[in-house]
């Protein structure tokens, strides 16, 4: 019997991150994926490659659910990108209709399509309804910044204080990840368990940022949990999952490369 894991995110009409980044992610690490669409973003190459933003009615949301969790046995789901506060409350209800075993969420703020006020409005509602249903919450720095209320976040300790932070809202695990943002040579994410603080590092693969790496270590971390590893065995594969896919990433004409495997 296949060991199943479900995702619900965007679409990124690149594919490489969204639901296209999650599903292919769960594919390598032998997981069968299955996956529920919240919106839709692509990018204008004749504007500059800017965010174009449009959201999935909320019925059509659930409907994705509803046959999904009827079609199959889902018990460790992914949450992505949903963009919309109506969104966030139609997940949020439909999660809670069942027991998950686990719930990593990967706290996708912003759309750079969207207004600041809609955005605001997102956010509050991500961290009402969706924060406290989660295992693992895995905030980048811009996220992990606004979740704590800091005014930077410049170190590893810094790091450590958010994470510390976040955790009173409700989840679990909190994985900060410092990624290319973080000075210094190393890639350093922090783990806090609500007790402890644990430091993974990796050396850095140049200064740039690599579209959907974020998405493809929650999906990763998804994958590992739904194969049954505890959730610090999970985060520290997934992170040499999603190291290896920077290494291996791909470029396109577009300003932006995206996370790839070399087998």
């Amino acid at each position: 019997m296949s060991t199943i894991a479900y995702v619900i995110a965007g679409s990124e009409a690149t594919g490489g991150a969204g639901l296209q980044a999650d599903l292919k992610t769960f594919e390598r690490l032998g997981v069968y994926g299955v996956g529920t669409i919240t919106c839709i973003v692509s990018f204008d190459p004749k504007a500059e490659w800017g965010h174009r933003f449009v959201p999935i009615d909320s019925s059509v949301i659930a409907d994705q659910i509803e046959v999904a969790t009827a079609a199959h046995d889902l018990d460790v789901v992914k949450i992505g990108m949903l963009g919309t506060p109506a969104t966030v409350a139609t997940v949020a209800e439909s999660l809670r209709l069942q027991p998950w075993r686990h719930v990593v969420v990967d706290p996708v703020l912003i759309c750079k399509g969207q207004e600041p006020g809609a955005a605001l409005d997102t956010d509050n509602a991500l961290r009402r309804d969706i924060l406290p249903l989660a295992t693992v919450i895995t905030p980048n720095l811009f996220e992990a910044t606004t979740l704590s209320g800091m005014d930077s976040i410049d170190t590893v300790e810094d790091l450590g204080e958010a994470a510390k932070r976040i955790a009173d809202l409700g989840p679990q695990y909190v994985v900060v990840k410092g990624g290319a943002g973080l000075p210094g040579d190393e890639a350093v994410d922090v783990v806090f368990d609500g007790k402890d603080l644990t430091v993974l590092r990796a050396p850095k693969i140049g200064d740039e940022r690599v579209s959907g790496a974020g998405c493809v270590f929650a999906a990763a971390i998804t994958a590992e949990l739904a194969k049954g590893s505890g959730v610090l065995d999970a985060v520290a594969t997934a992170k040499d999952f999603a190291h290896a896919g920077i290494v291996g990433r791909l470029s396109s004409h577009a300003p932006f490369a995206a996370v790839s495997w070399h087998d």
